[in-house]
């Protein structure tokens, strides 16, 4: 938390010494002994003390000071707002691998219901495109607002064979290039969500597409999904189809992007859940000056109503 109008911080110093002073003189107040074999008139020379009750509205009103002068000082803090609008290419990898049964019931029917509770949960004021890609890539769904055309698209996909993972990042670039500035001139902010089980073994490398990333501001996140243990059937044989996770990782970090991995279909959902939670919301310094003063004026309250309940007083 910063301020804005530091200086008035220094009213605080006074605060704090009327409360120092109230509990100086409250241990030291004089108490005197009296013997009395009178006990009716003892309770009417020296009646039962309220005792914590006398303290309740003095600390209410200094709780209010303080609030008070830090409300002044004009506090900021970091406060995720929603974002009005962006555009999110999903990139989807439809290579042969993802028929690895090591991710129940396989790695393509669970990546795609994952991928269709995340397009159900974005903001319906953001554009959703859909880039498939294999041996070579292609935009199934340029950026849209329509839902339900990203999500039959979804659900009409079909595995084939080679995995071009640069090739799906160039793709999803141009997907994003075919939409208008917003107001002001300025074209919203676009993110890639690109999710793999394998290397990349066609087309352009993943290392040039993260510069063409890069270059264009556009982070681009990754999911490695599945296990080191997956296998399908080629040929009549088992093929090892294990996940290539650090290739990920170097595509996301030179992108500005985040790394996941995931190994079933729930932890695949909740990455998806992250990813939606991080690019529909951005981070911006606000003042939280009136959370201040509003708590300040709920202990005025309780200072004037404690003292007037119990003392028939305002302090």
């Amino acid at each position: 938390m910063t301020f804005l109008s530091p200086v008035w911080l220094w009213l605080l110093v006074p605060a704090l010494m009327i409360a120092v002073l109230y509990v100086v003189m409250y241990l030291r107040r004089s108490r005197y002994a009296l013997r009395f074999t009178n006990l009716d008139l003892l309770d009417k020379l020296a009646p039962r003390r309220p005792g914590w009750r006398r303290h309740v509205p003095v600390t209410a009103f200094m709780g209010m000071l303080v609030l008070l002068v830090v409300g002044f000082a004009r506090p900021t803090a970091e406060v995720r707002v929603p974002r009005e609008q962006a555009t999110i290419i999903v990139a989807f990898d439809v290579s042969a691998s993802m028929q690895a049964t090591d991710v129940a019931p396989n790695r393509f029917a669970a990546a795609r219901e994952a991928a269709r509770r995340f397009v159900a949960d974005l903001p319906p004021r953001f554009n959703l495109g859909l880039v498939t890609f294999s041996s070579s890539a292609s935009v199934s769904v340029p950026p849209t607002a329509d839902r339900a055309a990203v999500l039959s698209a979804i659900d009409r996909l079909t595995t084939d064979s080679g995995t071009a993972i640069g090739e799906a990042v160039f793709s999803s670039l141009d997907a994003i290039d075919t939409l208008e500035d917003g107001e002001g001139g300025e074209r919203p902010p676009a993110h890639i969500v690109l999710m793999s089980d394998g290397s990349s073994t066609m087309g352009r490398s993943p290392e040039l597409a993260a510069r063409e990333a890069a270059s264009r501001r556009v982070p681009v996140s990754t999911i490695a999904y599945g296990t080191s243990e997956g296998t399908i059937q080629m040929g009549g044989r088992d093929t090892a189809v294990p996940v290539d996770g650090p290739a990920l990782r170097e595509l996301a970090e030179s992108t500005g992007g985040g790394f996941y991995e995931a190994a079933s279909g729930g932890e695949l959902r909740a990455v998806y859940d992250d990813i939606g939670s991080s690019v529909g919301y951005r981070t911006e310094r606000q003042e939280i000056w009136p959370w201040f003063v509003g708590v300040a004026l709920l202990g005025a309250v309780v200072a004037a109503g404690t003292s007037l309940f119990w003392f028939s007083r305002i302090l």
